[in-house]
């Protein structure tokens, strides 16, 4: 049986040997001694052999975590990450060791600041340890900031090199010091991870030290005065735009609400979905979440905005409470009511369907290589390639515009939809992609999030298509009372987008294929009607799975 103690004896060991590789390494450039070389390359497979080791250990660990508490499973994964990047601290001094063999005075290496590096290594790595013992927060964030430390360090050492350089003088030591100090830079890198690995261990999250920091400075903003000591953070989910996604819940007393959404991604993204944050404000106030802090960094941005209670509509439908679907359902319909009448605008919208699928057909080709289909001629019957179908949907799509705007969601998902069965509410989150355009837009989006959940079961399936049929309904009945007569059109060639564009989000190919089939019907519908559009029907069933 595999122990704990053992676990931690052996990263012990590991530590040890890759601080004495970083002394050695260290000495050996200061002393140009050829046995200190053989000695750091000697050391490699026995740092090797130690990390394949506590691999191995955590693997067993983990094999049998059924009997683990969180907080050793924590560990172990931290212990596991430490160990590789350990591993990969001592290759990068074997380099390091290796490249004095090229140095042919060693003056010039020795007018670098390589000694501060060093130093800073040595302290960082002395703290991997005691930081995983307490699950020490502080220590694991001055472990993280010692790469950025460490990054100004080789960012100094590299301008006085490259002026060194210019000189025409020392050409081959320097480059062979400018070897050196990027793998000691890539050794910062390395520390980073361990870093971050211990405040996983720590705090049960995975989150990167700018996060950690921006998260620290929003929640210090006026107003909001709350620390990370008093606040605890949740990873939720990373969106696929790359954001990620937290709760932060505030410690008792905190001045704000008890739990706020934490988002940080890249900074054009962010800062949008605020600014469509207020604007939806002035919309229909209340339906998005209030704004707590903003900040703005490079080229990332940090969002804390007010947590709903409730849930998404994606796990109601999938419940079984028909009372609450319905209450969820009819919120919904007045909603969304409310919003079209409030933001429609009697003005002629072209849509791009068709662009839209066209800009994401190399992600489905990724996905599903074999689903792009080629022109094809049995007999009499010639059967259009997608790139045709597509460019002549296109052609039609330009031909017949909405006959108004409104102001749309812009990712209608089911999960970014969320009712409170208390208070009776719907809200809506993820607002980066609002914009004026037409309704359909958000209708084909939230009918096909219903389609494409990889649910089999037959009574969730029902649900399912019970609630795509009824917001169908209603969304027409919108159409018809707003003298919409093109609807049915427009809808099938946004509907062929959705099914289309969702393949790349699953890996069933059967599933997947369906989806695709579903798109090329619709397509070859449309190409197929030859009366007046308004005339244009959509049939039903290839909406319910």
């Amino acid at each position: 049986m595999i122990t704990f103690e053992s676990l931690e004896e052996n990263l012990k060991f590991l530590v040890l040997e890759v601080e004495n590789q970083v002394t050695l390494t260290f000495r050996l450039l200061n002393d140009a001694d050829p046995d200190l070389l053989e000695k750091v390359s000697a050391k490699d497979d026995y740092v090797d052999n130690l990390k394949t080791i506590i691999e191995n250990e955590c693997f067993s660990r983990l094999h049998g975590a059924a009997g683990e508490g969180s907080d050793d499973i924590r560990t172990i994964r931290a212990s596991h990450a430490i160990a590789v990047n350990l591993e990969r601290i001592a290759d990068y001094c074997v380099n390091i060791a290796r490249q004095t063999e090229y140095l042919i005075d060693f003056n010039q290496l020795h007018q670098s600041n390589f000694q501060e590096m060093f130093t800073l290594i040595q302290s960082s790595i002395e703290q991997v340890l005691p930081a995983l013992k307490k699950q020490n927060l502080p220590q694991a964030l001055r472990i993280c900031r010692s790469e950025r430390q460490l990054d100004d360090l080789y960012k100094e050492n590299f301008d006085w090199i490259m002026a060194r350089l210019r000189t025409g003088h020392f050409v081959e030591d320097l480059i062979t010091t400018l070897f050196i100090f990027r793998y000691l830079e890539r050794i910062g890198d390395s520390l980073l991870n361990i870093g971050e690995a211990l405040i996983f261990a720590a705090t049960g999250e995975r989150i990167k030290i700018e996060q950690f920091d921006a998260l620290k400075e929003v929640l210090a903003r006026p107003g909001l005065e709350e620390t990370l000591t008093g606040a605890e953070f949740k990873s939720i989910w990373g969106s696929r735009s790359g954001c990620r996604i937290g709760r932060v819940d505030m410690a008792e007393g905190a001045p704000t609400s008890a739990q706020g959404l934490y988002k940080e991604g890249v900074r054009g993204k962010i800062r949008k979905e605020k600014e469509n944050i207020e604007l939806w404000e002035q919309i229909v106030p209340g339906l998005a979440p209030r704004i707590l802090a903003y900040r703005e960094n490079s080229d990332k941005a940090t969002l804390l905005v007010e947590f709903f209670e409730g849930r998404t509509l994606d796990a109601i439908i999938l419940g079984n409470d028909d009372g609450t679907l319905q209450a969820a359902m009819t919120a919904l319909e007045k909603t969304l009511e409310e919003v079209w009448q409030r933001t429609r605008r009697e003005q002629t919208t072209p849509t791009d369907y068709m662009g839209q699928l066209k800009a994401r057909l190399d992600t489905v080709r990724r996905v599903h290589p074999g689903f792009m289909r080629s022109w094809k001629a049995i007999d009499q019957l010639e059967i259009r390639s997608s790139e045709d179908l597509i460019d002549r949907c296109a052609a039609i799509e330009q031909a017949h515009p909405a006959p108004f705007r409104i102001q749309i969601h812009g990712d209608f998902n089911a999960n970014n939809v969320i009712f409170n069965p208390d208070s009776g509410r719907i809200n809506y989150i993820d607002f980066h992609r609002s914009r004026p355009a037409d309704y359909i837009q958000d209708v084909s989006v939230f009918l096909v999030s219903n389609f494409r959940m990889p649910i089999f079961d037959s009574y969730l399936r029902q649900r399912l298509n019970a609630v795509i049929r009824r917001f169908f309904a209603f969304s027409a009945g919108f159409a018809r009372d707003h003298g919409d007569a093109d609807f049915e059109l427009r809808m099938a060639l946004a509907l062929a987008r959705s099914f289309y564009t969702s393949t790349r989000f699953e890996l069933n190919q059967d599933f997947a294929h369906d989806m695709f089939t579903r798109a090329h019907y619709l397509m070859e519908k449309v190409l197929e009607h030859s009366g007046a559009a308004s005339a244009f029907r959509l049939e039903r069933e290839v909406l319910y799975y």
